[in-house]
């Protein structure tokens, strides 16, 4: 049987749950990765990372607010049901960033290895949310709405959005991290960009 022609199969509320606390995990683990190493990152995470950096105030805290204006977007566009399930995704991911810190101590991390690993921890992560329609808010809820409504595909418009985040931050971190922050933009798009197409998965919540 070709896995395509199965009849997709509805997720269940635990299902659901159990996927937005994993995703969120990785993707906070890989924000600690990334916050160590001062490397950045695109989306609304990439911004909140940046002011973490100028200000000095919690990322948590500036992902949270920042995130707020899109979740009207998330209503009248998503639905309901997706921008309940994005709500939780980014108070989790906000949590987990300020606690992580407090239960992983890490003394020092190679930015190589924080790019890679960190990237993939998020594309991952973010790559389990959309699976159960939900996001982590800001420019995922518009790339998701752009594919879902004009075939776009979520990954690589998030790839132009981050170049201009990853330019902007040459004026607020050192220019080799920004450099090797590349490497984990590119990771975390392509996994997206390879993973999350029509016809890949046929679950739905």
């Amino acid at each position: 049987m070709v896995p395509d022609a199965v009849a997709p199969s509805r997720h269940t509320l635990l299902e659901d749950v159990f996927a937005i606390l994993v995703g969120t995990a990785m993707i906070a683990l890989g924000v600690t990765l990334f916050t160590k190493a001062t490397l950045i990152t695109g989306s609304t995470a990439g911004l909140a990372l940046l002011l973490h950096y100028g200000t000095g105030v919690g990322f948590g805290l500036l992902f949270f607010v920042i995130n707020l204006p899109f979740y009207v977007l998330a209503v009248l566009r998503m639905g309901w049901p997706f921008t309940i399930k994005t709500v939780a995704s980014v108070g989790l991911v906000s949590l987990f960033s300020s606690l992580f810190p407090l239960w992983l101590q890490i003394d020092a991390v190679a930015p190589l290895f924080a790019a890679l690993v960190g990237g993939s921890l998020l594309g991952l992560g973010m790559l389990l949310l959309f699976r159960h329609k939900s996001s982590v808010g800001g420019v995922n809820i518009l790339s998701l709405f752009l594919q879902e409504r004009f075939g776009i595909r979520a990954g690589y418009f998030q790839l132009g959005v981050d170049a201009v985040i990853l330019v902007a931050a040459f004026f607020v971190v050192p220019a080799d991290r920004v450099l090797v922050s590349l490497l984990g933009a590119l990771v975390l798009n392509l996994i997206i960009g390879m993973n999350h197409k029509p016809g890949r998965y046929v679950g739905f919540s």
